[in-house]
C-alpha cells in the first residue's frame, strides 16, 4: 500500500542541558521517550536533528568578554584595529565588539550600507537613490551619513546601530571612528591593521586587504581557535557562529561534532536497530521575504552530520513529467507511469528537463533549514529535531 504522508518534521522536548550534560544521550533518550509516548515508530532514514546551541552548552564552550580581549591584544599588539562588515546584531556581534574594544585602544568602525552582510538594514536603498549615492563607491563618514539620512532604527530591533556599536567601544575607553563602504580596501586609508567580521565574504574579504598592502589581516573566524585563559575555542570557526550568552560572554559554535553525531547514530541503532542519520545545525538559509534578512548568521548550516546526508535531492518535477510525458494519461495509469518514471530515474539528473524547478542545494542545507524552522529561536523548548520520510517519494509504501 502507498504511504499517503510524506516527510514529517517534529520538535522533541528535552531536559535544560547544562555544561558537562552527555549531550548524545539526551539526545537519544529524548527520542525514545518521545516514540513511546505517542506510540510513533523509529524507521530507517530516519534524521534526527540537533540544534547546535545545545551541543556547545553540553561542551562548556564558552568565551568571556576578557578572554576575547586578550586574544585580540595579541594579534593587534599595536592597540589599533580597523573591524570591518560586522553584521549589525545584538546577539551575534555586540558582546565580541566589546571585547574586541576592551583588547585595543582605537576602533575604525566600517559598516556595509545600505544593508549588512545578511540583509540588515541601515538605510532604505532608495534613499540612496534619492540622494545620488552610489554605495558601491562612495565612503561615508558618519557625519556624512547622519546629514544624508538622519537617524535610522532597525525594523524590527528598534536599535540605530550606529550609536549602538559607537557607544558600546566608547564605554571600554576605547577611541571609536565609524565610516560606511562595501569596498574593504577603504579601511586602509584609516589603518593597516583590520579585522575581517564579515561571515561569508570573509576568505575574499581577507584576500583583497591582503593584496592591497594590509599590515596585519585576521577575521573572526582566526580569534578564539584556541583556548585563551581557560576558554572555550573553535579550531575551525573562531567567534564566528558565536551568540550572546550573558553581557559578559558569548557561546560559542561547537566543536567535535562529528563524534558527537555518530555517537547518536550509534545508539539509536543500539537501542532499535534502525540506522538513522544525525546532525547538528544552527541558522536555516533561508531569507524573509518582508524584512530582507538571510537568516544564516552561522558559517554554516550545519556543521556536523553523518555521511547518508551528504549530496543533493535527485529528484524530478512531477508536474513536467505528468504534463510532458505523460499528457494522454489519466487516474491510475497516469499514477503507475509516474511512479515506473521516478523507479527508473537514475541518480543524475544534472542538465535534465525533468528536473527543472527542483532545489539544487545540499541536503544538509535544506533539513538544517526544516529544522531550525520546526525548533524555532524561542520558547519552543524544541532543541532536538526527529525528521520522517524526508528520503521518500511518490512510490514509497508503508
Amino acid at each position: 500500500m502507498q504511504r499517503l504522508v510524506g516527510t514529517v518534521s517534529r520538535g522533541i522536548r528535552a531536559p535544560i542541558i547544562r555544561t558537562g550534560d552527555n549531550i548524545a544521550a539526551i539526545v537519544v533518550d529524548s527520542i525514545l521517550a518521545a516514540a513511546r509516548s505517542e506510540n510513533i515508530q523509529i524507521r530507517d532514514r530516519d534524521i534526527i536533528a540537533v540544534t547546535e546551541a545545545v551541543v556547545a552548552r553540553a561542551q562548556g564552550n564558552y568565551a568571556a568578554v576578557d578572554q576575547i580581549a586578550g586574544d585580540i591584544s595579541s594579534k593587534f599588539p599595536e592597540g589599533e584595529v580597523g573591524v570591518v562588515f560586522p553584521i549589525l546584531s545584538r546577539n551575534r556581534f555586540s558582546v565580541c565588539l566589546k571585547g574586541i574594544a576592551r583588547g585595543v585602544r582605537r576602533i575604525v568602525l566600517m559598516l556595509s550600507y545600505p544593508s549588512d552582510e545578511v540583509g540588515n538594514q541601515l538605510v532604505d536603498i532608495e534613499a540612496l537613490d534619492n540622494a545620488g549615492i552610489d554605495p558601491w563607491r562612495d565612503v561615508l563618514t558618519e557625519q556624512r551619513f547622519r546629514e544624508l539620512f538622519g537617524h535610522n532604527k532597525h525594523t524590527f530591533t528598534g536599535v540605530d546601530y550606529i550609536d549602538f556599536y559607537r557607544e558600546l567601544i566608547l564605554t571600554e575607553g576605547c577611541g571609536a571612528e565609524i565610516i560606511l563602504a562595501n569596498d574593504c580596501r577603504a579601511i586602509l586609508g584609516h589603518t593597516r591593521n583590520v579585522l575581517a567580521a564579515d561571515i561569508h565574504g570573509r576568505e575574499r574579504t581577507k584576500r583583497l586587504l591582503r593584496r592591497a598592502g594590509a599590515e596585519t589581516v585576521f577575521g573572526l573566524d582566526d580569534i578564539m581557535r584556541e583556548p585563551h585563559d581557560g576558554s572555550g575555542y573553535n579550531p575551525q570557526y573562531g567567534l564566528l557562529g558565536s551568540n550572546k550568552a550573558t553581557e559578559e560572554s558569548v557561546k560559542l559554535f561547537p566543536r567535535d561534532g562529528q563524534a558527537v553525531v555518530e555517537d547518536i547514530q550509534a545508539r539509536i541503532f543500539a537501542a532499535t536497530g534502525k540506522l538513522v542519520e544525525a546532525m547538528i545545525y544552527g541558522d536555516g538559509a533561508f531569507k524573509d521575504p518582508a524584512g530582507k534578512i538571510w537568516e544564516l548568521a552561522d558559517p554554516v548550516v550545519s556543521p556536523a552530520y553523518t555521511m547518508g546526508l551528504v549530496g543533493q535531492p535527485c529528484e524530478v518535477k512531477l508536474k513536467y513529467i505528468a504534463d510532458n510525458d505523460f499528457a494522454t494519461l489519466e487516474g491510475e495509469e497516469l499514477k503507475a507511469a509516474v511512479s515506473e518514471y521516478i523507479k527508473h530515474k537514475g541518480k543524475n539528473l544534472t542538465g535534465k528537463m525533468a528536473s527543472q524547478g527542483t532545489t539544487p542545494r545540499n541536503i544538509t542545507d535544506l533539513v538544517g533549514s526544516l529544522s531550525d524552522l520546526t525548533s524555532g529561536s524561542g520558547d519552543k523548548g524544541t532543541p532536538i529535531v526527529w525528521i520522517q520520510g524526508y528520503f521518500d517519494n511518490y512510490t514509497a509504501e508503508k
